[in-house]
C-alpha cells in the first residue's frame, strides 16, 4: 500500500497509523499526528480504491451504504499490511494507534470488529458503522475516541451512537465527543482528542 513512515524520537509510544478521508492522501492527516503525539511513529496509508478518481479505502454502493464484501477484503489486505510494516520499519505491531477520518476511521473500526490485536487504540473522526450482524472480538480496555457531529449529515448522529454501544459492549473503553457540526473535521475536535490521547497515553 502506497504510504509514508516517519520515525518517532520515541519508541515506547504507539505508533500513529493515520486514515484519510474520501479523496484524500497519505499527507493529510500529517498535522493531526503532530498534534496528538510529535515523539511517536507515524505510519500513514492511502486507499487502495479509487472512486471517481479519489481515493478511499473501500469500494462503497451508494452514499452511507458500504461494500461489504471488498469492506471485509480490504481490511484483511490492511491489518496485513501493519505486519509487514512492523517488520520493515521495526516498531511494536502490538501498539499501533488508528487515526482516521470519514472513511479511513470507517476502515479503523473495521479492523476493531474483525481483529481483537490489529490495534492498540483508535481516534475515529465522524466513523460509521462499518458492518452490522457481526460478532466482535473482546476489545476489553482498548482505547477508543469518537467525535461526531450532532448536524452530520453523511454520518447521522445514531450512526456514532451505535458505534459507541457496539464497542462499549465489546468491553473497549470508549469516550465520544460531540459538536453541532457538520462533516467537517474541526481544530476543536483534533483538540479534544490531543487532550483524550494525553490522558490516555
Amino acid at each position: 500500500m502506497k504510504h509514508l513512515f516517519i520515525k518517532g524520537t520515541d519508541q515506547s509510544k504507539p505508533t500513529l497509523l493515520l486514515l484519510h478521508g474520501t479523496g484524500g492522501t497519505e499527507r493529510d492527516l500529517l498535522p493531526l499526528a503532530a498534534e496528538i503525539d510529535s515523539d511517536a511513529n507515524v505510519l500513514s496509508v492511502r486507499g487502495n480504491v479509487l472512486e471517481n478518481g479519489m481515493s478511499r479505502f473501500f469500494r462503497r454502493l451508494d452514499e452511507g451504504i458500504f461494500d461489504e464484501e471488498d469492506l471485509i477484503f480490504r481490511t484483511k489486505e490492511l491489518n496485513a499490511f501493519l505486519d509487514e510494516a512492523a517488520a520493515k520499519y521495526d516498531f511494536d505491531r502490538k501498539n499501533i494507534l488508528a487515526l482516521g477520518y470519514s472513511n479511513g476511521a470507517n476502515i479503523a473500526a473495521s479492523l476493531l470488529f474483525h481483529y481483537a490485536d490489529a490495534l492498540s487504540g483508535a481516534i475515529l473522526h465522524h466513523p460509521m458503522v462499518p458492518i452490522r450482524d457481526l460478532f466482535l472480538p473482546d476489545l476489553t480496555n482498548t482505547p477508543i475516541f469518537i467525535s461526531a457531529g450532532t448536524n452530520d449529515p453523511i454520518c447521522p448522529a445514531k450512526e456514532s451512537e451505535e458505534l459507541y454501544a457496539l464497542l462499549e459492549n465489546a468491553h473497549a473503553k470508549v469516550d465520544i465527543y460531540w459538536e453541532s457540526n457538520q462533516h467537517q473535521l474541526t481544530f476543536s475536535e483534533v483538540a479534544a482528542a490531543a487532550k483524550w490521547y494525553q490522558a490516555t497515553y
